[in-house]
């Protein structure tokens, strides 16, 4: 199964400092993705050392991680050595990464907050 880049960026959060979204603060990610556009956890298995994160905004210094897996939940997991992933993916599993939908992850504050995916594209191997 071929990795794909996804790349989310903040959106529309009504009653957060966000509250009309902000393109220059998302995810990029490289995970495998099936037909569908639905993380294989399969193919995960077998390519997990190749699924990373990258958090950016124009305020922080970007964050560079790892996509992880838990039982059924998904994590961005920025510190291996922590017994805690970082930042977990509300139903990751069921979400389908095509550009103009839409995912909840939870910051590093704690507030559950939506992510519009901009970009999907086949990383070259």
């Amino acid at each position: 199964m071929p990795l794909s880049r996804v790349v989310m960026r903040l959106a529309r959060n009504p009653n957060t400092e966000f509250a009309d979204g902000d393109d220059h603060r998302g995810y990029a990610f490289v995970a495998p993705l099936t037909e569908d556009g639905k993380l294989d956890a399969e193919a995960f298995k077998e390519q997990r050392s190749f699924c990373t994160v990258r958090r950016f905004a124009p305020d922080e210094d970007a964050q560079e991680g790892k996509l992880s897996r838990r039982g059924e939940r998904w994590f961005f997991d920025y510190d291996e050595d922590a017994d805690v992933a970082d930042e977990p993916l509300y139903r990751l599993g069921e979400h389908r990464f095509a550009i103009g939908e839409y995912v909840s992850v939870t910051d590093e504050d704690g507030r559950l907050l939506t992510y519009k995916v901009t970009d999907v594209q086949p990383v070259a191997g």
